[in-house]
Parts: C-alpha cells; sequence; structure tokens
C-alpha cells in the first residue's frame, strides 16, 4: 500500500529555515500531484503547497514568498524549504496525494518557532 514518511522538523527560532522531506512508496509518485498541510492547535488543517506531476508550484498566501516546494521524482521524495519563519507557522506538518485512492497521508511532523 502507499506509504509516505514526512522528517526535518524541529525547533527554530523566528527568521530560521527547516527542510522537511516527504518519502512516498507503493505508488508511480512522478504521476500524481504532492501537496503539503499543516494543522495547528485548535485549528483545522489547512494547505501548504501543491507541486504538479510537471512541477507547477502553489502556494498559500501565507507562506509565499517564504517557503519552496520542490518534488524530485528519481528519489520518489517531495520537500518544503521553509525560509523566514514565524511563530504562526508553528503546526504538525503533512504530506498527502490528493488524487490516490483514498488520500494517504503521512503521520506528520512537528515544527514549532519559538525562540
Amino acid at each position: 500500500q502507499v506509504q509516505l514518511v514526512e522528517s526535518g522538523g524541529g525547533l527554530v527560532q523566528p527568521g530560521g529555515s527547516l527542510r522537511l522531506s516527504c518519502a512516498a512508496s507503493g505508488i508511480i509518485f512522478r504521476s500524481y500531484v504532492m501537496a503539503w498541510y499543516r494543522q495547528a492547535p485548535g485549528k483545522q488543517r489547512e494547505l501548504v503547497a501543491f507541486i504538479t506531476s510537471g512541477g507547477i508550484a502553489n502556494y498559500a498566501d501565507s507562506v509565499k514568498g517564504r517557503f519552496t516546494i520542490s518534488r524530485d521524482n528519481a528519489k520518489n521524495t517531495v520537500y518544503l524549504q521553509m525560509n523566514s519563519l514565524k511563530p504562526e507557522d508553528t503546526a504538525v506538518y503533512y504530506c498527502t496525494i490528493p488524487g490516490a485512492p483514498a488520500q494517504p497521508w503521512g503521520q506528520g511532523t512537528q515544527v514549532t518557532v519559538s525562540s
């Protein structure tokens, strides 16, 4: 079955950077849109960014200009480079495959932005 494994989260100071990774297996990775979502405590899960199979990226307004989504089809991995992090970016970050059967999700990785 499809598995998604996120990594790269952690504690970072405001203004810092992190790079999240999501490794996929059990699916023809290159054929699918890949997306990152996040969920902060007490809030609904929200879309952060997605990237098409052709490499076209789209971002939520709140992260535009600070985050970059990319993919390496040879490694079946999608990345989220997060720069100029703010306390309001604190959340659990999840990757998902919106168009795949049963829309699989990873287990999430915690990102905490705090001084």
